[in-house]
């Protein structure tokens, strides 16, 4: 595979090999000698104004230097323990640790540090306006959503289900199969499949959260997407640093939204978009 065009300089072809790749020093200094210095876990309950239903939230994140990385967990699945044990452990390690979430956190916080998100990283800064929570989720699913090169009624399978994606998704006339492993039904009653697999042959396109790589299911989204030439375009909360690794190898597009994330207060942010090399903005037709 090729590198992106003004994306991350080193091209993957799997996690392992990324993995792989920052411990033998590939992407910058040893990670044996690159140490946590705080580890915390944000834990939300929502329910936007004028939703039926809500939904809550956990991440765990790691601070190396100025640098953070993160990964979601579901709620409760993370002790305190874990959390503290992170604290001055050094990078290597806690890419071996028992836990997913961890590793990945840890990569994150890694690959973070030494390529911030930037115009040098390959990205381009999107502002998410101040507002309320649900005008917030909106604008950042608008923002995720125009990273899809798909023509009207084309069909997306939505991993990871966000009812402000799927309602952005609704005003550009794109179909969609919601997938999610905890079931349930969409803000419109709109059953939620559980297996993703299952669905991508139906499929034009996938947008996928970057839980997928804390819930072990990002790298078969990965692989079909480059075998078969489907769009992926992931957004991602987890991983921000990590998933922009992979355009060009399967992956198409990635919204990256490192900590502190939009939920998190009510004032202006910013997210940062990166597509690979060639691809095409599904609203302005300008190759990115």
């Amino acid at each position: 595979m090729s590198p992106a065009a003004d994306g991350p300089c080193t091209a993957v072809t799997s996690y392992d090999d990324l993995v792989a790749g920052v411990l033998a020093g590939a992407y910058g200094p040893d990670p044996a000698e690159r140490r946590i210095s705080t580890a915390f876990s944000t834990r939300q309950a929502v329910r936007h104004a004028g939703r039926a239903g809500g939904y809550r939230n956990e991440v765990l994140s790691l601070r190396l230097g100025a640098a953070v990385g993160s990964c979601a967990v579901e709620p409760g699945a993370l002790t305190d323990e874990a959390v503290e044990a992170c604290v001055g452990a050094d990078i290597a390690t806690l890419l071996a640790h028992e836990l997913l979430p961890v590793r990945v956190a840890a990569l994150d916080a890694y690959l973070m540090d030494v390529a911030p998100h930037g115009t040098a990283s390959g990205s381009r800064s999107f502002p998410l306006p101040a507002g309320s929570s649900l005008e917030k989720s909106r604008a950042r699913a608008r923002a995720v959503v125009e990273l899809i090169d798909a023509p009207p009624g084309a069909r997306v399978l939505v991993v990871g289900v966000v009812n402000s994606l799927l309602e952005a998704l609704r005003e550009r006339d794109l179909a969609y199969v919601p997938c999610d492993l905890k079931g349930g039904t969409t803000e419109w009653g709109e059953p939620v499949v559980t297996d993703a697999l299952a669905e991508l042959d139906r499929c034009d396109a996938v947008l996928a959260s970057g839980m997928t790589l804390g819930n072990g299911t990002f790298e078969t989204l990965r692989a079909y997407a480059a075998a078969q030439g489907t769009p992926l375009v992931m957004f991602a909360q987890t991983g921000s640093a990590v998933l922009p690794r992979f355009l060009g190898a399967g992956v198409s597009a990635v919204c990256a939204e490192p900590y502190p994330f939009f939920w998190l207060d009510g004032g202006p942010g910013i997210i940062h978009r990166y597509r690979a090399a060639g691809a095409v903005s599904a609203l302005s037709g300008a190759a990115a």
